[in-house]
């Protein structure tokens, strides 16, 4: 059992303002040795079966056939592969290990979800293994070598993965014990500008201007963390019920890319981005690393 940041519209959504803090009851053996049979059922399509002959990171490997494929979802720490100046994330070598373990040499089913080749030509999928079932999205966000990374034309079992991962946040492993990819306070985001990231706070205004939304973070919009909810993602909201002007007040948790516009902003995409954060979790290990990453 663990604690399950809430997504928005479970609170919000279909006018329930229920509890802020989910229990979780879904255990990692549950999720990733076969007992989501359901999810896969429901929200993915089985593509075709394929080999794995080597991984290149954490959530990239290259097939038998020479076709790569990007765990979908997930991010796993960097490596530099090649790029001039570019430092490792720590436990990239130990997120690819673990995947070479969990994928080569060995036959998977692939599932898609939505989308299902990137800007690079890689195939994107979820990864199932054949022997066992064993779901490698799930493993490796479960073992703590991975977070959740979605996009708006990729949700299918996004809810499923943060569920694995806040498992592994709540006891603490692999990456999730490390300063460096810590949740940051909103008061600290313009020191993470171009790097990915979780940030929480409370949400101190909203506001909407010519259709987009704005989570505002402090008294000035200009200079303080602000969520931007963008009209087509407001729509997302929308049709799971969910009214963000009700957020004003609300302690919440959103992932994404900071960037600077009036202040430090993250714009969010799709509603799985934002979670409502439990008051008494606190800011598990603050951030204090100074290594700061950027590559996408």
């Amino acid at each position: 059992m663990g604690i399950f940041l809430l997504p928005v519209w479970r609170k919000f959504g279909q006018a329930t303002l229920g509890l802020v803090v989910a229990s979780l009851s879904m255990s990692l053996s549950d999720v990733a040795v076969g007992k989501e049979d359901s999810l896969f059922a429901s929200q993915l399509r089985a593509g075709e079966i394929v080999s794995v002959k080597d991984v290149i990171d954490g959530d990239t490997v290259v097939l038998t056939d020479g076709r790569q494929l990007r765990l979908v979802g997930i991010q796993a720490p960097k490596l530099p592969l090649g790029r001039k100046g570019f430092r490792a994330w720590p436990m990239a070598m130990a997120a690819k290990t673990a995947l070479a373990a969990l994928v080569v040499e060995e036959r998977m089913q692939l599932y898609i979800g939505g989308r299902d080749t990137d800007r690079h030509g890689r195939l994107l999928a979820h990864m199932r293994r054949v022997t066992d079932g064993a779901w490698v999205q799930g493993e490796m966000l479960g073992r703590g070598m991975a977070r959740v990374y979605s996009f708006a034309d990729n949700r299918a079992a996004v809810t499923a993965m943060l569920r694995v991962e806040s498992e592994a946040r709540t006891a603490g492993r692999g990456i999730w014990a490390l300063p460096y990819y810590q949740p940051r306070s909103h008061i600290d985001a313009a020191t993470y500008i171009n790097a990915f990231q979780l940030v929480w706070g409370r949400v101190k205004s909203v506001a909407r201007v010519r259709g987009d939304v704005y989570l505002n973070f402090g008294d000035n919009w200009r200079d303080d963390f602000t969520i931007k909810v963008g009209a087509r993602a407001r729509r997302l909201f929308e049709r799971e019920n969910v009214d963000l002007m009700a957020l004003q007040g609300e302690n919440v948790e959103v992932r994404g890319w900071l960037r600077q516009e009036n202040g430090p902003m993250i714009i969010i995409t799709h509603p799985e981005q934002l979670a409502i954060r439990p008051v008494d979790i606190g800011g598990g290990q603050e951030g204090t690393d100074d290594l700061r990453y950027s590559e996408k």
